[in-house]
């Protein structure tokens, strides 16, 4: 688990439970870390125009992994879709479709540690956000003997009682070794796709392959894009990508961008929006305004036959006390904003930390149509500040990996968007963490 200073660069600057931290470590295998989504099946058509499977993998990132079912399938990675992305260090089952491919070519793909069951055809494709959910698994290891069971229940006790955790974007969202996802989006925002590109193929940061920081660092001083192409590995296919645009013309920054995938590009922007949501949660958490409850001036988001509707109810005198009833009952959400071209911020005290993150940003959120780029335009939306949890179980052993520490693995089901290991910080911190 990354420390809370690093956090703070990705806009999370506190903990929402009083408890010790338990540390430990997370990911020591990927058996440690089992998400299975609870899918939300396409119905099936016989001759459907696309095929829907169960993907099941170890140690595969998605977008990896659809990169090598495009290149074993000879298919575009366009015409493979799925609901959520997954990391590279766990055992992940989800749903994907693939579009226009046989049912027995996919069924006799052979792909180290990816399983691929369950194939049927359907008219629909899977697309994102096509869950109801996740059910993880998750082992954290080399835990001190001195930390006991009743810190654990603690906490366990505490969230249940508030009906879940802050929902903060959690560190995959800007990028587990490069957090920098969130950079480039502002750099786009700001309308200088120079720093965007150079932040993106450059920017060596501490923590990766030494070989990597080397080159990048010499690629942010010197521009040779020509020299980068041809000693960059081919790991970093991306960033050949736009190497190779820009060997060509350099001073196209905007086409260079271009040669990302879509999801990658909008991926960006929409981590730049996380960022500032999640500086707006640590806020009203540090100014211990319930997450739980609402308050006259914010906006919740009402759950109807099990949608969000992401207009919301702004919340006033008049209405609070039936709001509230809705919201103890998780019927609905206290909200926080995702800045774009169309928000509605909050009133009341909720619209002041609004107003002062947005202000301190120096956005604007007009900045949100890129006229260069016009699909990385957003008009913005709300996101819940509670990600429910109705339990947790845990159990406390003896990790068999590390002689005289424990082993916590905690099991539970989380929303759709909800990440995990913001769950999890609540139990870790740093051990000694008292600053919240």
């Amino acid at each position: 688990m990354k420390s809370l200073d690093f956090e703070k660069n990705i806009g999370i600057g506190t903990y929402f439970t009083k408890e010790l931290g338990i540390g430990g470590k997370l990911r020591s295998l990927p058996e440690d870390f089992i998400v299975e989504e609870i899918f939300l099946y396409p119905n099936r058509k016989e001759n459907g125009r696309f095929i829907i499977a169960e993907v099941s993998s170890k140690n595969w990132e998605t977008h990896t992994l659809v990169r090598e079912l495009s290149k074993r399938l000879h298919i575009s990675r366009k015409r493979i879709s799925f609901a959520g992305t997954k990391d590279k260090r766990a055992c992940s089952t989800q749903l994907m479709s693939f579009h226009n491919v046989p049912k027995d070519k996919l069924s006799h793909i052979k792909i180290k540690e990816v399983t691929i069951k369950n194939i049927y055809s359907s008219d629909k494709p899977i697309k994102i956000g096509d869950l109801y959910g996740n059910r993880f698994e998750i082992t954290l290891r080399n835990i001190d003997r001195d930390v006991k069971p009743k810190q654990i229940q603690n906490t366990a006790s505490y969230l249940e009682k508030h009906y879940g955790f802050p929902n903060f974007y959690g560190v995959q969202r800007f990028g587990v070794m490069r957090p920098v996802t969130h950079i480039i989006g502002k750099h786009i925002i700001n309308g200088d796709f120079e720093k965007a590109v150079m932040s993106y193929i450059a920017n060596p940061m501490e923590g990766e392959n030494e070989d990597t920081y080397k080159l990048r660092e010499e690629l942010e001083k010197s521009y040779d894009f020509s020299k980068a192409l041809q000693s960059y590995p081919n790991s970093l296919n991306f960033e050949k990508a736009i190497l190779n645009k820009l060997v060509i013309d350099p001073e196209d920054f905007v086409g260079a961008l271009k040669e990302l995938p879509k999801n990658l590009l909008t991926m960006f922007v929409n981590a730049y929006q996380s960022y500032l949501f999640n500086q707006i949660l640590s806020e009203r958490i540090r100014r211990k305004i319930p997450l739980n409850k609402a308050i006259v001036g914010d906006i919740v988001l009402p759950v109807r036959k099990n949608l969000v509707d992401y207009k919301g109810i702004m919340v006033n005198e008049s209405n609070i006390e039936k709001v509230n009833r809705q919201v103890s009952k998780n019927n609905a959400f206290t909200s926080g904003l995702l800045l774009g071209s169309d928000s509605v911020f909050s009133m009341g005290k909720m619209g002041e930390i609004e107003y002062k993150i947005i202000e301190n940003e120096k956005v604007d959120y007009r900045d949100f149509i890129i006229s260069e780029i016009p699909f990385l335009s957003s008009s913005g939306s709300r996101r819940s500040l509670l990600a429910a949890l109705d339990r947790i179980d845990w159990k406390l052993n003896n990790d068999e990996l590390n002689d005289g520490k424990q082993a916590l693995t905690l099991k539970f089901e989380l929303q759709k968007g909800c990440y995990a290991t913001s769950l999890l910080r609540e139990f870790m911190k740093s051990k000694y963490a008292r600053d919240y």
